[in-house]
């Protein structure tokens, strides 16, 4: 686990070529097709030699959640298993860790009615009044979303609405069943928390000027010709694509606008992150922000489970 640009990935993939584990990405937005060069997803060269599940197992059209992610990722854990390997999950998507970890509280089904009036007033408003809104019915759940992740805020403020009480509430009293159980196996979990703010934040801006001179805002336009794809759609309300998505619909924006945009918008996801992390209960390990040393750290960790 660890805040985006931290490089969970370059770690995770030094540890899979010392090791037999199979990797099952835990990022929201790497689920979707597409989503390429704003996600900083593995290339096709390297997931032939180190299969990702969990990456490209959507449409952008289409929506996935927390228990999507949950069922997906049990079954990627159970074909590790079965074939002999450990399953290393690694990402930054932490509602996602948390499903995994813990199992997921049983909820009541969606309300077309609900979600239907909830997104005329977020027309109306906009999606950031109704993050304000939840926040003072459910403060430790907005704390820990997006301001303009609609799909989680339209989600904490249905449960709230159909069973008069936050989610947050639910998470405590009717606990799923964690994955210790669900699979019999223990869970061991490391977190890159080590690093200074300045030198994160360094990474991501470089990691984003990568990302716009790879293409990152054509990669956007292409996606939003497809059919059913919307600048609503979950996939693009992901950090960056979002923010694409305003600069291609505002013509008068410049480049230079939009990555500060961008960059503060990666940032307070990164800071959101930390502080999911920085509560975290049992944390084996805790790495440093290089990768190469995080890489000897964890394989050093690893060692001392696996051998």
């Amino acid at each position: 686990m660890g805040p985006t640009a931290s490089g969970k990935t370059a770690a995770a993939l030094a540890l899979a070529d010392a090791h037999n584990v199979a990797i099952v990405s835990v990022d929201s937005a790497m689920v979707f097709r597409g989503l390429d060069i704003g996600t900083a997803k593995p290339s096709n060269t390297i997931r032939r030699v180190h299969p990702h599940a969990l990456v490209d197992v959507r449409n952008p059209s289409e929506s996935f959640s927390a228990s999507d992610f949950l069922a997906e990722a049990d079954c990627a854990v159970l074909r590790a298993f079965d074939s002999g390997r450990l399953p290393l999950l690694v990402g930054g998507s932490m509602l996602y860790f948390r499903a995994f970890r813990e199992g997921l509280t049983p909820l009541p089904a969606a309300s077309p009615e609900f979600r239907a009036d909830l997104k005329r007033r977020a027309a109306e408003r906009g999606v950031s009044a109704l993050h304000e809104e939840l926040a003072g019915i459910d403060p430790e759940c907005a704390s820990g979303i997006d301001p303009n992740n609609y799909s989680r805020i339209e989600r904490a403020l249905e449960v709230e609405a159909l069973t008069g009480k936050p989610l947050s509430a639910w998470w405590k009293s009717s606990p799923g069943v964690p994955a210790t159980q669900r699979h019999g196996a223990r869970l061991v979990e490391f977190a890159i928390t080590e690093l200074s703010r300045e030198r994160l934040h360094q990474r991501i801006s470089t990691r984003l000027d990568r990302m716009l001179a790879d293409g990152f805002v054509d990669e956007v336009a292409a996606l939003l010709e497809q059919p059913d794809v919307t600048p609503e759609s979950q996939a693009m309300r992901s950090v960056g694509y979002m923010q694409v998505c305003s600069h291609l619909q505002d013509c008068s924006e410049s480049t230079d606008l939009l990555r500060e945009r961008v960059l503060a918008a990666t940032r307070q996801a990164a800071k959101r992150q930390l502080t999911w992390l920085r509560r975290w209960p049992e944390v084996e390990a805790r790495l440093r922000l290089d990768p190469e040393t995080a890489a000897e750290q964890l394989a050093e960790e690893f060692r001392s489970i696996d051998g």
